[in-house]
């Protein structure tokens, strides 16, 4: 019996290293990305908030998957990703054209290190004069099935129809197995719309809907809590500007 447990121990304790040492591998990799000189002081002074590393590492992002990267805008998080996913995995983004608010996209696809990222075509349509960002009902991607999708502060945009739309355009883009990772600005539960909130979403709504959608609610972390974000103020306001409550949710299409 000894024997046996010395050997569950030293196996348990062996598969522990290996997870840590994977995981401390791609937290590296992350690293040095994000050290990277393609990256501006204003990318940079915001690494403390959004912890890309550590929500990257929770997510777990391997260095030879081929990611989709919804809706980067300016490409904050596909600076970081472009490099790590360069030599053995492969960066898609795709997101409708907003005029100035995705300009910045194009400039960023031109730095060193991001030229195997590649623009997937936006098959929705553009509603004029509103916010909403519609995938469309099919929302098909001319890709082959891909390892992990990650949106970073854009669920919030969109009204119900199109987030579901969106969620169904995931899972069909997604390997069995694959990871959607959502991070977005918390509102309180069941709170009701108003002009404060509007940039805020209800985590547990964004479970509920996902789930319906197919996927698997795998994990929740932490990493962006900010105790101090009372949950009262636009995201704008100088007072939670950069520092918002913000979750992080994984969810896995199942196998």
């Amino acid at each position: 019996m000894r024997r046996i447990l010395a050997v569950l121990t030293l196996t348990l304790l062996t598969s522990s290293t290996t997870s840590l040492f994977a995981q401390g591998s791609i937290e590296q990799e992350v690293q040095r990305a994000m050290a990277s000189d393609i990256r501006t002081a204003q990318d940079k002074a915001r690494d403390p908030y959004r912890k890309p590393d550590q929500v990257l590492a929770f997510f777990g992002l391997e260095d030879d998957m081929r990611v989709i990267e919804i809706w980067p805008f300016g490409g904050w998080y596909s600076k970081i990703l472009g490099p790590v996913l360069r030599e053995n995995g492969m960066l898609y983004t795709t997101q409708p054209d907003l005029g100035s608010y995705s300009d910045g996209l194009e400039p960023t696809l031109a730095l060193p290190g991001m030229d195997r990222v590649e623009k997937l075509d936006y098959n929705g349509r553009d509603r004029q004069g509103d916010r909403d960002m519609w995938i469309g009902p099919a929302g098909d991607w001319d890709v082959d099935p891909v390892d992990m999708v990650l949106t970073f502060q854009n669920y919030h945009n969109l009204n119900y129809e199109d987030r579901m739309n969106l969620n169904e355009a995931i899972f069909n883009a997604m390997k069995p197995g694959g990871i959607y990772g959502i991070v977005d600005h918390t509102r309180r539960h069941n709170q009701a719309d108003a002009r404060f909130n509007g940039r805020r979403v209800d985590p547990v709504l964004v479970i509920k809907e996902v789930q319906e959608s197919g996927f698997v609610f795998e994990d929740y972390s932490d990493l962006l809590a900010m105790p101090d974000d009372a949950l009262a103020l636009e995201v704008g306001q100088p007072e939670v500007s950069g520092k918002s409550d913000r979750f992080v949710l994984k969810f896995r299409k199942p196998q």
